[in-house]
């Protein structure tokens, strides 16, 4: 075989891996739109609904969202003969920087993601956290030497403009506490940023769905051994076992699981900037499942929003060739 060819036939491979890893992109969207809106419903029952505190519910249910979103990933990479993977991806130094990425994907982005849900409603909130791309193609520039096109940047923007109109305006109902939500909405979008990139620069190394595992089972732990414990919520972590919320969590967990394995393999698989411009189509999805399944009535601001949204992202994504070509330079 001649150079030419063997170029030819490693670019065409190539090519179909970073499309691959749009597909899981579009999945990471999808799944995490659902799970917010299975979160929120889950947050309208007891014992959320029983505390008089406005952090108590949220972080509670964050934690079991993460250790069931733990447990899920622990049973796929048993099945799929990886379990042994984990303690020995502990010792590496890329394992540790997953570990670091699960600071800040955990205890501070799912915190405030839960808190937003909690104070602004889960499209609203959601569709804020939508901007987190730009946080994270940002820091993937100085971080990873990624290089980012003007259309891409066009894209950026179009995402952040079409999350502050859809904050524009609280919905209608009980939301007495609306832009504190928003802003601990904006807190998540920091660190999921922030998450995108560290994991990324982990996965160099590391199996994406160990990389994930690890990732939520840290969460779950920084959850039990820090969070919960300062806010006393011990007695409502217990408590929601014996409540019909925590078959939600369970399936938001299995959510959020999938969610995440899909996203880690976009990011390995496609970039940083892409794989987090397909993963915040999610604001879109919370729309679309939270007027099917709860009585969120859609606003012209949050449409409007979230198709700028979904405009932004379709610029950034673009042909996964240029992804190739850019990381050829």
């Amino acid at each position: 075989m001649s150079d030419l060819k063997a170029q030819e036939l490693q670019m065409s491979r190539e090519l179909a891996h970073a499309k691959r890893g749009l597909g899981w992109g579009v999945l990471s969207g999808a799944t995490w739109g659902l799970d917010g809106v299975i979160l929120g419903m889950a947050l309208a029952l007891a014992p959320f609904t029983n505390s008089t505190s406005l952090y108590l519910a949220p972080l509670v249910s964050a934690a079991l969202h993460d250790g069931f979103a733990a447990v899920w990933l622990l049973i796929y990479n048993f099945l799929n003969g990886k379990a042994s993977e984990y303690l020995r991806t502990l010792s590496t130094k890329p394992g540790l920087m997953v570990i670091l990425a699960a600071c800040f994907g955990g205890p501070i982005a799912m915190s405030g993601y839960l808190l937003g849900i909690n104070m602004a409603g889960a499209s609203y909130a959601l569709a804020i956290t939508a901007m987190y791309p730009a946080v994270g193609a940002i820091l993937a520039v100085f971080i990873l030497k990624e290089r980012i096109t003007p259309r891409v940047w066009l894209g950026i923007i179009l995402c952040i403009l079409g999350a502050i109109i859809v904050g524009y305006t609280p919905p209608e109902g009980n939301y007495p506490n609306f832009y504190l939500g928003l802003a601990f909405a904006l807190l998540a979008t920091f660190g999921w940023g922030m998450e995108g990139v560290l994991s990324t620069f982990g996965m160099d190394m590391i199996d994406p769905d160990i990389a994930i595992g690890i990732r939520e089972g840290f969460s779950f732990l920084a959850y039990l051994i820090l969070v919960i414990p300062i806010i006393k919520g011990f007695p409502m972590f217990v408590a929601t076992f014996s409540e019909n919320s925590i078959y939600y969590l369970i399936l938001a967990g299995f959510l959020g699981a999938l969610s995440y394995l899909a996203w880690y393999k976009a990011l390995n698989m496609t970039g940083v900037g892409r794989a987090m411009a397909l993963n915040i189509t999610y604001a879109l999805w919370a729309v679309f499942f939270g007027a099917i399944l709860t009585d969120l009535k859609i606003t012209p601001t949050l449409l409007g929003g979230a198709i700028i949204i979904t405009i932004g992202t379709l610029l950034v994504t673009a042909n996964p060739k240029e992804l190739l070509n850019l990381r050829a330079r």
